[in-house]
């Protein structure tokens, strides 16, 4: 049986076809046939919204096998975690990998819809690695924002890519790395 990897897809018109679809083939050229990655179409791409895109996430989550790996991108990487932060069963999952999040509050993007408590590492999943890779090179969500990641997720891995952009140059070789090494 494949190890499955859920793929959540960031936002905007035209992400999931034209944008993200690259990073999924990345991952997937990059992992090779022992994982089935999942990529499903979030709703209402052009306007993701919290509570929408929670329910959708959740659903997908049910139907995963337990040792699930979970990477999200952009605001889909966001959603991501507060989505686990507020699921206490979420623990059984391989990781949580974020790929260019934006961090929502004090300091980051400011939202209506979501905001991360100070405690947001103890929240998550414990015992999950827990990594972010991040492009310093991103102009859509600066590398800023994964430094307040640092300061309230201690226990994650922190990737900081030179030379890469918000969809790291449509190259995921260091998440699939990340991942190949669990399997050790």
């Amino acid at each position: 049986m494949k190890r499955q990897i859920l793929f959540i897809q960031g936002g905007g018109k035209g992400t999931h076809d034209e944008w993200d679809n690259k990073l999924v083939a990345s991952l997937r050229r990059e992992l090779g046939q022992k994982f089935e990655v999942r990529y499903p179409r979030m709703p209402r791409e052009d306007d993701p919204k919290y509570a929408t895109w929670k329910t959708a996430i959740q659903k997908e989550l049910e139907a995963l096998n337990g040792d699930a790996i979970l990477v999200g991108h952009s605001i889909g990487a966001t959603i991501l975690l507060g989505v686990l932060a507020e699921t206490p069963a979420a623990a059984g999952f391989g990781a949580v990998i974020s790929i260019s999040a934006p961090f929502v509050g004090e300091g980051g993007w400011p939202s209506e819809d979501l905001q991360f408590a100070a405690d947001l590492g103890a929240r998550l999943p414990q015992g999950v690695p827990t990594y972010f890779f991040h492009g310093l090179k991103d102009e859509t969500a600066p590398p800023s924002h994964v430094e307040l990641f640092a300061r309230v997720v201690p226990q994650a891995r922190i990737h900081r890519l030179p030379e890469r952009d918000h969809q790291l140059n449509d190259d995921l070789s260091e998440v699939a790395s990340a991942i190949l090494s669990l399997e050790k």
